[in-house]
């Protein structure tokens, strides 16, 4: 299990001076999961011991655009004020492909007076990990996360084509589980493992997918805040790998037309506080009524926070019948056609996984918002319906089809907005209406194929 690490600044300290290290990139996750930050020399580093950005940084859409009216300055002052960041000593990690010794460090978010700035990320995440800590329990979550590999593309008007492998050979066919498929890149994952253990990064099974190129990383379960640290880190870790082997690592829900998205299943259990016991399940080993009521809260709530789980245009190309993605919110053991699985395991081990969420996703606001919705189902007590036996594919359309769609359902949830926050809901909408916009100037091949003459 991946605890978070109980470093202090000594701690700190000693660690940069065991590794030697001459820099740390200083990193703060944004909305998008984007880094952002400084590059410090150490000595400025250990003196100032944190840094300034102004706090709209922080707030900025994936085209680094932001509002230009509207509530967003309701919450983000127009004056561009400043937030100060404190290093979280647990987050230090060695930057492998570095050619100095490098370190880098997750930034924690603050006001001038000392409270955590609401909006970003990480104290979102943190948070909702406290309203379960204040009831007495201890939620414990770990990621599968899908990407692929793709050639280096360096026009976006081109569509994107599977990488060449040792053979020599792009895939041109479905290799799902296939090791030999995972063996083509082997020098590219050897560095990808090579990194995450420098980097002390908890990964475990790494599969090739369904799609050419795809493949699938498994993290270890442990504390929400460790696992979204190590996506996070990960993320970094493939892009910069892929790079020096000619290749790119896309995250994106849907990179290439007539092959499945990329999810990130996130698998999550409940332990209690004073026992460290799997909530989940009664001391008979039966499904306990949290387990019941975690469901119900994820199929009332899931719907509400697509646009959380689904951020970009992009993202509800993945959610189509029949594409290895749900279009629901029904529930169901063992069945990977549901959006809520329960998989098979021993009663210590029951869990439920969030099906729905893309590999597009802030790792961050993802396990808050899947979290949150459990939360609201153990405190209100929220009934699932009965399980799915069969094929959920043959349902109804459950979740928004379109990210307008989607900050329209998320606006009106009062509920989640109590357990995120409402400044959080307020910038994240506005940003991405922003985003949207953006999207709406540009015309699609499609639109020009079909419009162009036959209109």
């Amino acid at each position: 299990m991946v605890e978070r690490k109980e470093f202090t600044y000594s701690d700190l300290e000693q660690w940069l001076d065991q590794h030697r290290v001459t820099e740390i990139e200083c990193l703060v996750p944004d909305l998008t999961g984007v880094a952002r930050g400084k590059i410090l020399p150490r000595e400025k580093f250990t003196e100032d011991r944190g840094m300034r950005l102004p706090e709209v940084v922080v707030a900025m859409g994936v085209t680094g655009e932001f509002p230009e009216e509207g509530p967003y300055y309701d919450v983000i002052t127009p004056t561009d004020r400043d937030m100060h960041l404190r290093p979280d000593p647990a987050t230090v990690r060695i930057v492998p492909w570095a050619t100095d010794p490098t370190a880098q460090v997750i930034h924690d978010c603050f006001d001038r007076d000392g409270r955590m700035i609401p909006f970003a990320p990480r104290s979102v995440l943190r948070r909702v990990c406290e309203l379960f800590q204040y009831e007495g329990m201890e939620p414990v979550v770990a990621p599968e996360l899908e990407f692929y590999l793709v050639a280096r593309n360096t026009d976006p008007d081109m569509p994107l084509k599977p990488p060449i492998g040792r053979s020599g050979r792009a895939e041109t066919s479905r290799q799902a589980y296939s090791i030999d498929a995972v063996n083509e890149f082997d020098p590219l994952f050897e560095d990808v493992y090579d990194y995450c253990e420098k980097m002390e990064l908890s990964v475990d099974t790494l599969i090739h997918e369904i799609g050419a190129g795809q493949m699938e990383i498994n993290f270890f379960h442990g504390h929400p805040m460790a696992l979204a640290d190590e996506v996070f880190f990960f993320k970094r870790t493939v892009r910069e790998a892929a790079m020096r082997h000619d290749m790119f690592a896309t995250f994106m829900a849907k990179p290439i037309a007539g092959e499945p998205g990329s999810a990130m299943h996130i698998h999550q259990s409940m332990l209690r506080k004073d026992t460290g016991q799997n909530l989940f399940s009664n001391p008979d080993g039966s499904a306990s009524r949290e387990f019941y009521w975690y469901i119900g809260g994820l199929q009332k709530y899931v719907p509400a926070a697509m646009a959380l789980f689904a951020p970009y245009v992009n993202s509800y190309r993945r959610l189509a019948r029949f594409t290895a993605a749900p279009i629901n919110i029904q529930w169901g053991t063992d069945n990977r056609t549901v959006g809520i699985r329960s998989p098979v395991a021993p009663p210590a081990a029951r869990r439920v996984e969030n099906r729905v969420v893309g590999a597009d996703a802030n790792p961050y606001v993802a396990l808050a918002a899947t979290l949150a919705c459990g939360y609201l189902g153990i405190k209100n007590r929220i009934e699932p319906t009965p399980e799915c036996k069969g094929d959920a594919y043959l349902g109804d359309y459950a979740l928004p089809r379109s990210l307008g769609e989607a900050l329209e359902k998320l606006r009106a949830e009062t509920a989640l907005a109590e357990v995120l926050g409402e400044s959080f809901i307020t910038v994240y909408t506005e940003v991405k209406e922003t985003e949207f916009a953006e999207f709406m100037k540009v015309i699609s091949p499609w639109e020009r194929e079909h419009l162009l003459l036959h209109v």
